[in-house]
């Protein structure tokens, strides 16, 4: 049965995720490189300024900073430990090649689409923002494609509950901490129905369950409130280890580096046919880029639309440091710690398990310290990516419903739920369900962002003639 729903995914899941939508996606991040002359390069050191200095007078419910650290939230997860290696083993090194290139053109893409969350946003008389891919696809595009709003939003729902924000997270938070407490599986329960599981996993999913709820509970500001604390440090956390493990491994960074281009290209002369040609590489570095940053899915910009800005400029900028640190920083430390260690070639291994080897074998530290610092990062990124998401989805669905919030108070729980049943999903099942809700969500999001890009240059050319020259 599981093999026959694997298959069945997989054959979607290629479908989706075919060369037609890794070219929109790309292709309309080259568009607004180009249309915006290369402006994730030129105005780069301002939006890192400004990514910490918060406007003042601004409409929105969060500051900048908090809207930032909510985005932040969403993305900095799983895709970043665990989505980087199992894009490398199943497309070999050069899908980080492919990643890469496809965050380059995604900071545009997401410089856009937060410019475009604040400029169509509503904010009603308590100040309560709603924004994002629905309202700038019906206020921009016109009430005539308010369809194609609704199926982003519809989309946005599925990615949440069974997608990104769920299944994928915890299953990787409840694989660390299996990992490290009992990769033996001595304290396994019987669960009739659904299989063998460790008590650490069960344990986990439990305790998991009541954090999700008890921060859920208190709406976008305890969410921002809890991501401006818990992301900033873990982030430097997890890039201080990888910085160490980089450092400690200089020399074979060189030699890494050519893996992953040589992998983009020609992957059959680096896995000696594992992997069979440069579109598997290409796909799978797209694709698992966009789950890690989620440029061009466009749920950043439901987080950015509850900025406290007046300016759609300037939260585009602080948005497009989000793929910034998602993952020209962050997915490539992370990608070349595997690489340069080889642990993307050890058989056997699986997911987390992957980047676990990367890091136990290439810091100098004991294993045990190096298991445990790397289980604490997975833990607090997938728990505050399913945190984010929540938020996401549940905007989707108040745009959906016509605000009504006790259909949102029900889908909050039934989230909950799904986080509680995350840890009993097969690893395969899980990303390739994500990748394809994933693909959905960005169809009609990259057709606004085509059709609105003219709306884009002539905000960024009037801000910047009229503040900066």
């Amino acid at each position: 049965m599981w093999q026959r729903l694997n298959q069945g995914l997989e054959w979607i899941d290629n479908v989706v995720w075919g060369v037609p939508l890794m070219a929109l996606i790309l292709s309309g991040g080259i568009l607004l490189t180009a249309r915006l002359g290369l402006l994730q390069l030129r105005r780069l050191p301002l939006a890192l300024k400004w990514m910490v200095k918060n406007e003042e007078g601004g409409e929105g419910e969060v500051t900048s900073f908090g809207a930032l650290c909510t985005a932040l939230s969403a993305t900095i997860g799983t895709g970043n430990i665990v989505g980087v290696a199992t894009a490398i083993t199943a497309g070999g090194p050069g899908a980080l090649f492919w990643m890469e290139i496809a965050a380059f053109f995604g900071m545009a893409t997401k410089y856009a689409e937060g410019l475009l969350a604040v400029k169509y946003r509503v904010v009603d008389k308590e100040n309560h923002a709603l924004g994002g891919p629905f309202y700038y696809i019906e206020r921009g595009m016109g009430k005539g494609f308010r369809w194609m709003a609704r199926m982003f939003a519809f989309f946005g729902v599925c990615v949440g509950l069974f997608g990104i924000g769920t299944f994928s997270q915890v299953n990787g938070i409840s694989s660390a901490v299996n990992n490290f407490f009992d990769p033996e599986g001595r304290w396994a329960v019987v669960i009739p129905g659904i299989g063998t599981y460790s008590w650490t996993v069960v344990i986990a999913s439990l305790i998991l369950s009541v954090c999700v709820a008890l921060v859920l509970i208190g709406g976008i500001k305890r969410i921002a409130s809890v991501s401006q604390v818990i992301v900033p440090f873990m982030a430097v956390l997890y890039v201080a280890l990888s910085a160490v493990l980089l450092i400690c491994n200089a020399r074979a960074i060189p030699q890494a580096i050519a893996l992953i281009v040589k992998g983009a290209f020609c992957p059959e002369a680096v896995t000696g046919g594992v992997v069979g040609t440069m579109i598997v590489a290409m796909q799978k570095g797209i694709a698992r880029g966009i789950f890690s940053n989620e440029a061009g899915l466009g749920s950043a910009p439901i987080a950015a639309a509850a900025a406290q800005t007046k300016e759609p400029v300037r939260q585009g900028l602080v948005s497009m440091t989000g793929t910034f640190i998602d993952t020209i920083l962050i997915c490539t430390m992370t990608g070349l710690s595997i690489i340069l260690t080889g642990a993307w070639q050890i058989e056997g291994l699986e997911g987390v398990q992957i980047t676990a080897y990367a890091f136990n074998s290439g810091l100098p530290i004991p294993v045990a310290v190096s298991s445990f610092l790397l289980m604490l990062c997975l833990v607090f990124f997938a728990f505050t990516t399913i945190l984010g998401w929540d938020y996401y989805s549940e905007r989707c669905l108040e745009y959906l419903t016509g605000g009504k919030m006790k259909i949102v108070g029900v889908y909050r729980w039934l989230y909950i739920f799904a986080v509680f049943i995350g840890p009993y999903m097969t690893v395969k099942a899980v990303w390739t369900i994500a990748d394809i809700f994933n693909g959905l969500m960005a169809l009609p999001n990259m057709i606004a962002l085509f059709a609105l890009s003219g709306v884009v240059v002539r905000e960024t050319k009037r801000f910047f003639k009229g503040s900066l020259g």
